[in-house]
This record gives C-alpha cells, structure tokens and sequence, in this order.
C-alpha cells in the first residue's frame, strides 16, 4: 500500500493537479490530506477532484482554517474519508486522527485531542501498522523550531500509543522535516508532500 499525505495546500489548485499526477505516478492508493486545504476565500473547487478522477481514495481532516461543515461538504461531494474522530483500515494499515488546532478559530482543547486520539486508536488495536493523522505538530518537537509549542495532546498520543507514524502539517517552515519520538516517526508532510509505502 501506498499513502501520499499533504497539507497546507491553502486552496492551490495546481499543486493539487500536479500531486494528483505525482500520485498517479507512483501508484498510490490513498491521499491524506492533513488540514488547511480551503482556499484563503473559502472556495474549494479542484482540491479534491483531482484525486477522486483517478480513482484514488482520499481521507481528510480539519486544520486551522476549516470546519466541520467544509469536510461534511467533501464527504457528501467526493465521498471522501473524514479522519477526524474516525478510523480508516486497509489491510493491516489503521489510520486516526484529529483535526483542528491550537490555536485559530477552529481549536480543540488538549484534552479533546487526546480523547479523539485515544478512541481512534483503541479501536485499531488488532492492526500491524497505525497510522495517526493530525493538522498539528506535538509538543517538544523540532517540528516546532522551538518557538511554536506544538499540541500537548497529540505529544501525550504520541507517547501513550506509539504509533508506526505521525503525520501532520500545519509549521510550513518545517515542511519535509522528520523525528523519530520513541518508535514513532513523525513527519511534517507538507504542501508538497510525502509518500510512504507500506
């Protein structure tokens, strides 16, 4: 299997055009887009279609700058897989996650995201390998240059759970950066993304 993430994509419809080529590509069977992919307008046209046209399944979670209603919207438009409280399996790959941020106008307090986390991962217990989706970085991390303090609850997920991966955005100066934090790697994935095979 292999997943293609992104994040901050910010509404660029190019980018999207071109990942969607890079996916098609390297043969990826899911794209993961990790928050932030409305445009600064709201619109978003072309973000998700793309993918959608050559048959690639897609999951998507809140960032800082959408809600709910925007991934409801995607859900109802392009079926795609809202991660945000939920699960995803294929095969013996789990993915969970939590949207949203802390800070902007969409926010969770940190014990919401720890509870979202934990309850996603609970029910991926019988999975080979977990994958934990967040917009945001955890706390203590290099992803947050020292100046961003990053999410308490997602670093307390990280810890607790030890996920296979951590996969986020959101710090667009540390895009392409990536940890280790126990035996979980965790990858800021960026607008122009990762691939990982599995």
């Amino acid at each position: 299997m292999k997943i293609m993430a992104l994040s901050d994509i910010h509404g660029d419809k190019s980018l999207v055009k071109e990942m969607a080529k890079k996916a098609v590509e390297n043969q990826v069977d899911l794209v993961l887009l990790a928050g932030d992919f409305v445009a600064p307008d709201g619109s978003m046209d072309g973000l998700v279609g793309p993918f959608k046209e050559k048959g690639i399944d897609v999951g998507v979670l809140p960032g800082n700058h959408e809600g709910l209603a925007e991934v409801g919207f995607l859900v109802d438009r392009y079926g795609v897989k809202n991660l945000h409280g939920y699960v995803f399996r294929k095969g013996d790959v789990g993915i969970f996650g939590c949207g949203y941020s802390n800070v902007g106008i969409h926010q969770l307090s940190e014990t919401d995201v720890f509870n979202t986390l934990q309850k996603g991962h609970e029910s991926l217990k019988d999975v080979k390998t977990k994958i934990m989706l967040t917009h945001t970085h955890p706390e203590d991390s290099v992803l947050g240059l020292g100046l961003f303090p990053g999410s308490e609850g997602i670093r307390k997920a990280i810890d607790q759970f030890q996920p296979d991966f951590h996969l986020c955005g959101h710090m667009h100066e540390t895009e392409g950066i990536e940890e280790k934090i126990g035996k979980t790697r965790v990858i800021n994935v960026g607008r122009k993304g990762r691939i990982i095979s599995l």
